[in-house]
């Protein structure tokens, strides 16, 4: 079983190419101003135009407008669109992009509503919920909660790390993870080290299991 991999808020060419080399799956791009790894439009077209074929761009967005998903659609290639905010799932359709759902997990409530709500999602991602905060708060929730079996993919999120990935993966049965204050020197800044440790112990993971 191979466990699929992406890295969040990607800031820099060079932490994205680090990060395709080790054998991520896909990379972040933030376009909410009120992150810490914000990326403007130009630093995004750099960041996307760099990375090689099959490592799948997300475009993460938080209570945007259409009108400003459209416009970063316009210029940046992004081959998903990952909604953070308050979205309902006609808005998160509308994009003519696949799309992943965030949702902040404080009971299995959340988990089996977001679950009949956005059926059309690629995938649910589920992460800490943290007041007044919409992700990369570096805190972990229950994994528990999380259900053996789900009508759609998931993906698990919130706190992860190179410490504590295996033991996620293991409590949780996620078959994709999705890291971003887990692998960084500051925000937005990612650290190598962190990052290669992090996907041999998601790789080591897969190999154990098989």
């Amino acid at each position: 079983m191979k466990i699929r991999s992406k890295i969040c808020g990607m800031t820099r060419v060079e932490d994205a190419l680090l990060a395709a080399q080790l054998g991520v799956d896909a990379i972040g791009l933030i376009f909410f101003a009120g992150s810490k790894r914000y990326v403007n439009l130009e630093q995004a077209q750099a960041i996307a135009r760099a990375v090689p074929p099959f490592v799948t761009v997300v475009g993460l967005f938080v209570n945007a407008s259409a009108a400003e998903v459209k416009e970063v659609l316009a210029q940046v290639p992004l081959n998903v669109l990952q909604f953070h905010g308050d979205e309902d799932a006609e808005f998160c359709c509308q994009f003519q992009r696949p799309y992943i759902k965030a949702i902040r997990v404080r009971n299995t409530v959340d988990i089996e509503a977001a679950a009949a709500t956005y059926t059309d999602a690629c995938a649910l991602l589920f992460d800490a919920a943290v007041a007044g905060q919409y992700g990369g708060t570096g805190q972990t929730f229950d994994w528990r909660l999380l259900p053996r079996q789900l009508n759609q993919p998931w993906i698990l999120s919130g706190g992860l790390n190179p410490e504590n990935i295996a033991s996620a993966i293991r409590q949780s049965h996620a078959q994709a993870v999705d890291v971003a204050s887990g692998v960084e020197m500051t925000a937005g800044i990612k650290d190598g080290e962190k990052m290669q440790a992090l996907m041999a112990a998601i790789n080591g993971f897969g190999l154990s299991v098989d």
